[in-house]
């Protein structure tokens, strides 16, 4: 019964976070140490869990999913400006030094210390985003410019720091570049299911040995609250972030970090 908790608490926090810019892995981590849930089982469960998030994306959006891959036409909703293009140049930047740095990412940088200083780091970047955001030139995800992707793109490798936030990130980028928050918002979420079932995959093939069909339940939980959560914290974020912004969530990832340095690691 205790670990079926905590494939709760660790979907809840999966799904909640995963999308919001707040750091999913931060999180998971520092929940993590918390419930003493670490090793290879809890690296697997994590990547498990991840994939349900994404599935819960892919429902959300899945009419553009097959607009872009051209298998859908809907004119009276979308123009159709947005193409695979601007998805590869927004991912490419952060797969090629995810690969070529993953090795060094999991040694040295999966640890409560690190993800604090990415939680700070990456709450001063949104606000500087915020205070410093260009004229919007992209209102819409169909708005964007090859360059307003691929920038976001580049922005995508600081998440590779854990407690970064990859959609604070990429949200962030896409205000720098001239993106309204909607725009960046869904264009975020949308670069993430290939983003994130790369990663994951590539995670899953190096450890699919810690998995057990004792453990079939246990991992089923996990991902079905991670997917039910997400689904509702991707709708409610989306709305949200029209009224309040990226400010708030920084100061949250402050707080976060402060009292977990206080009451944890010190």
């Amino acid at each position: 019964m205790h670990d079926y908790w905590i494939a709760v608490i660790q979907g809840i926090v999966e799904g909640l976070t995963e999308f919001l810019p707040v750091s999913s892995t931060g999180h998971l981590i520092l929940t993590g140490d918390l419930l003493h849930f670490e090793g290879p089982k809890a690296a697997t469960f994590e990547i498990v869990i991840q994939l349900g998030a994404i599935l819960a994306v892919a429902v959300l959006y899945w009419r553009r999913i097959l607009q872009l891959l051209g298998l859908r036409r809907d004119r009276s909703r979308f123009r159709s400006q947005l193409n695979l293009l601007h998805v590869l140049l927004a991912i490419l930047p952060a797969m090629i030094l995810g690969l070529l740095f993953h090795k060094a990412i999991k040694t040295y940088l999966f640890s409560p210390k690190t993800v604090l200083i990415g939680l700070v780091a990456g709450g001063i970047f949104m606000i500087a985003a915020e205070k410093w955001q260009r004229r919007v030139r992209a209102r819409e995800i169909d708005d964007l410019s090859y360059g307003q992707a691929f920038s976001i793109g580049l922005a995508q490798c600081l998440a590779l720091w854990p407690g970064f936030s990859r959609s604070g990130a990429t949200i962030a980028g896409g205000l720098l570049t001239g993106a309204s928050h909607k725009a960046a918002a869904d264009f975020s979420f949308l670069i993430a299911i290939p983003m994130m079932v790369a990663a994951s995959g590539y995670d899953l093939l190096k450890s699919y040995k810690d998995l057990s069909i004792a453990d079939l339940d246990f991992f089923a939980i996990g991902f079905a609250v991670s997917f039910l959560v997400a689904l509702l914290a991707v709708v409610s974020f989306l709305k949200l972030l029209e009224r309040v912004k990226l400010t708030p969530f920084a100061y949250y990832r402050f707080l976060a970090a402060a009292l977990f340095w206080i009451f944890v690691l010190r």
